[in-house]
């Protein structure tokens, strides 16, 4: 029988969208392990310019490969989500498996640094009462000790670096409702849940899960919304509530041209790049590359911008596997060739990565952006210028990301076609 991993990643809405998450927490069932660990100091490592390149390049590569396999479809992914859980995943390889993930979180940077510079980037990724960004981690795994052992130290590495909460489980329908729950909760209900039932030979699950809360740093004003039209990809109209606003960040390259608009306290900010008139979204697309977008990001220029931008919501999946494989993470996914030795050891057969899939949502509004990710790894055996004003009208199809405006990595990354 297949043994697979699967990597789920949930909400992404991190910009300009709000989302809603309600309901009553249900109580977990499953055995927490967390009261046996007690993580042991780390100190991470400051973030240099090798390591912000290396996740500008997950990023695209990840994106550009999504919109391949989703033509015509609305596209969201949260390359932090999905680079913590096969982080978590990575420190259990070893040999050419840990090599090809090495490879491709960091550009060959070593797990046990890309570990330290995770730690660093993510706890330095502010949260407050008018910005919330959360993450969280879990790890679950059966329980049938006579079937499985998990090693001590793969458990530890994930606590240290990503505060993941482990849990021991029977892999019955109560863990099924647990992990569902637990997404729910960790998404505030913007993921309702990840599985739909859990196979024999799944012996493990990694998670992890994002969720973004920010309001506008400037609201927009009731006269600013109005009915407007967007062209979708199929040049069709359809009706649209426009936001209307004045912001000072303009960002363009040879391709395309857009503009910031920043979250409270301006720790978080939306941008978006609208293709010229002449470039498809697809060419674009391909088009970019990690200079030019950190160039783009990086260098914009002061000055008034009349921005349009819809109202939207929408949600997003995709099973990674295939595209990961094309990435270069080839023997995490053979059932014969995955070395998953530091992980642990199934007395059924070799360990590897069976599929991944990627959640998430958007919604974007007046007030703000709510967003949530959620990616599950199941393991199984086997100054301004007023003279030169400038006016984006977001009407068709477009790219957008929330970033952090620190590094300016994008912890979300979109496009949208239609409606």
């Amino acid at each position: 029988m297949r043994k697979s991993i699967r990597l789920l990643t949930g909400v992404l809405l991190l910009f300009v969208f709000m989302i809603f998450l309600m309901g009553c927490r249900k109580q977990i069932k499953s055995k927490n392990l967390l009261s046996g660990v007690v993580a042991e100091k780390v100190s991470g490592k400051v973030l240099n310019q090798t390591f912000l390149d290396s996740q500008f390049s997950l990023s695209l590569n990840l994106f550009k490969e999504s919109v391949n396999e989703s033509l015509n479809e609305n596209v969201l992914i949260s390359p932090l989500s999905v680079a913590l859980a096969l982080a978590m995943t990575g420190n259990g390889a070893d040999g050419v498996t840990k090599s090809q993930m090495e490879e491709f979180l960091g550009g060959g940077i070593t797990m046990d640094d890309l570990n330290e510079y995770l730690y660093t980037y993510v706890n330095s990724l502010p949260s407050g009462s008018n910005y919330k960004l959360n993450i969280a981690n879990s790890i679950w795994y059966r329980d049938q000790e006579e079937r499985l052992k998990v090693y001590d130290s793969f458990l530890q590495k994930t606590v240290n670096y990503y505060d993941a909460e482990l849990y021991k489980s029977p892999f019955d329908d109560t863990t099924l409702s647990d992990i569902n729950n637990w997404v729910d909760k960790n998404t505030d209900g913007m993921i309702k849940k990840i599985l739909d039932k859990i196979d024999p030979d799944h012996i493990m699950f990694l998670i992890n899960a994002i969720v973004f809360d920010a309001k506008w740093n400037i609201p927009y004003k009731k006269d600013d919304v109005n009915p407007n039209k967007f062209t979708d990809i199929n040049g069709d109209l359809k009706d649209v509530t426009m936001m209307k606003s004045n912001e000072i960040d303009y960002i363009f390259d040879d391709y395309a041209k857009g503009f910031i608009r920043p979250y409270k306290d301006e720790k978080y900010s939306f941008a978006a790049l609208l293709p010229n008139e002449g470039v498809s979204i697809y060419e674009y697309i391909n088009l970019l590359t990690k200079e030019s977008l950190t160039n783009t990001l990086n260098n914009y220029e002061r000055t008034e911008v009349t921005a349009f931008t819809p109202k939207f919501s929408y949600s997003y999946e995709i099973e990674m596997s295939d595209l990961l494989q094309k990435l270069g993470i080839n023997d995490a996914f053979d059932p014969m060739s995955a070395d998953f030795s530091k992980m642990g050891k199934s007395s059924a057969g070799n360990i590897f990565i069976g599929d991944v899939l990627h959640k998430t949502y958007i919604s974007v509004d007046e007030k703000g952006t709510k967003a949530a990710a959620v990616t599950k790894i199941g393991m199984k055996e086997t100054a301004v210028d007023p003279f030169s004003e400038k006016i984006i009208k977001l009407d068709r199809p477009f790219v957008y990301m929330i970033i952090d405006n620190q590094t300016k990595l994008p912890i979300f990354i979109g496009v949208l076609v239609t409606v």
